[in-house]
């Protein structure tokens, strides 16, 4: 698992859990130092599941049994932002303070989780691409939308376009010097996959972010980000939050603003030519 918070990655494999998983997730997530201190069966009672499921749990979580569970659960069940908390909308205060801790873990966790080797290799990829197609479907593709907007406001050449359709005949007109990058809260969409698939056959480079590196999307990435997610939605097992998935663009803008100052001058002269337009 390397150094990856093993609350993030049960969150990130929520949608994709089994119903016994997503029994034994939803026990640990409610109170990830209790699990520290229970015994298999006392696990195993609490989530209402076999022993066994509970093995084939950890296994599902690339992990090599439950001991090394408790070891992972151990270094950050203390942390009560490491996992989410419920929204109670009876007191509207305390909701927003509970969202904005659920913000700050995703933005914090996401963060921590890159490696800087990787995400230097990725700048210089974006910065010497001829042309990067960013893609994403759905409630998704605002973050793209604002990924196109910065770049471009840099001087870096970025296309997207939210209709599939659109958006594949664009990958079908571009070539190896381009780069294409994918956000993806899942990381199993199936347009964006047969997406990478065209894109690769043309020889480009593709980047993702998603919630798993496990993902088929990330698995068939050249280089990958993984946001951390807390945000639940409509008291479901799914999770989504544009935030995670828009600071790590965000992230790249900046940085790539860090290695050459000189685009600012880029920035600036942008924001000129549209000023013009306000009141």
């Amino acid at each position: 698992m390397e150094n990856d918070n093993i609350i993030d990655v049960i969150y990130g494999n929520l949608g994709t859990m089994t119903q016994s998983d997503k029994k034994i997730a939803k026990t640990i997530l409610a109170d990830p130092s209790q699990a520290v201190n229970d015994t298999i069966a006392e696990l195993a009672k609490a989530a209402a599941v076999s022993e066994a499921s509970i093995s084939r749990f950890c296994k599902n979580l690339s992990l090599d049994g439950f001991h090394q569970l408790k070891i992972e659960l151990a270094k950050v069940a203390d942390k009560e932002s490491a996992y989410y908390d419920e929204i109670n909308i009876d007191n509207v205060q305390q909701a927003l303070n509970t969202i904005s801790s659920n913000k700050v873990t995703e933005i914090k966790n996401t963060l921590a989780s890159f490696k800087t080797p990787v995400v230097k290799k990725i700048l210089h990829l974006i910065d010497s691409s001829r042309i990067v197609q960013v893609v994403a479907e759905g409630n998704t593709f605002p973050v793209a939308a604002d990924a196109i907007y910065r770049f471009n406001q840099i001087g870096i050449l970025t296309i997207g376009a939210e209709a599939w359709e659109t958006s594949i005949g664009q990958t079908l007109n571009l070539q190896a010097a381009d780069t294409l990058l994918v956000i993806s809260n899942s990381g199993e969409a199936k347009s964006l996959l047969k997406q990478i698939e065209v894109a690769k056959q043309r020889g480009m480079k593709v980047i993702s972010i998603t919630n798993r590196k496990d993902s088929p999307i990330a698995l068939k990435s050249d280089f990958h980000l993984r946001t951390s997610v807390r945000q639940q939605v409509l008291n479901s097992e799914y999770y989504f939050s544009r935030v995670a998935a828009m600071t790590v663009t965000e992230a790249l803008f900046l940085l790539l603003i860090a290695e050459d100052r000189k685009r600012l001058s880029d920035i600036q002269q942008h924001e000129d030519i549209i000023s013009s337009l306000k009141i």
